[in-house]
């Protein structure tokens, strides 16, 4: 069995998803996906990208240079799409384990 992913690691291979993006998109995405729980500093997300890459999960798309700053961009590789997948029917599993046990609740009064 794999080892679960972590939130900020789940979260940058799902904002690659919808193609390929910068770190400043990665990072825009990823908060805004995780509603507001992560929150990844630069250097965390560059990081984070190297290992992914190390991996097989992510590839270097691009770079370009945007008034005179390097511009890398990032893509989900096919491994980083099955990984993604892989852990939110992980989660989706273990979220039905809890919840299709829980009892109803009443609305308070």
């Amino acid at each position: 069995m794999a080892r679960p992913m972590t939130e900020p690691t789940y979260f940058i291979l799902a904002a690659l998803l919808d193609g390929p993006s910068h770190g400043y998109g990665i990072i825009k995405l990823a908060e805004r996906e995780s509603g507001g729980r992560v929150r990844l500093a630069v250097g965390t997300l560059y990081g984070a990208l190297d290992r992914l890459a190390e991996a097989g999960l992510v590839a270097l798309d691009r770079e370009e240079t945007v008034q005179g700053r390097p511009r890398r961009y990032y893509r989900i590789t096919d491994d980083g799409q099955d990984a993604v997948a892989a852990e939110a029917a992980r989660m989706r599993a273990a979220a039905l384990a809890v919840t299709r046990r829980l009892p109803p609740r009443t609305a308070p009064a």
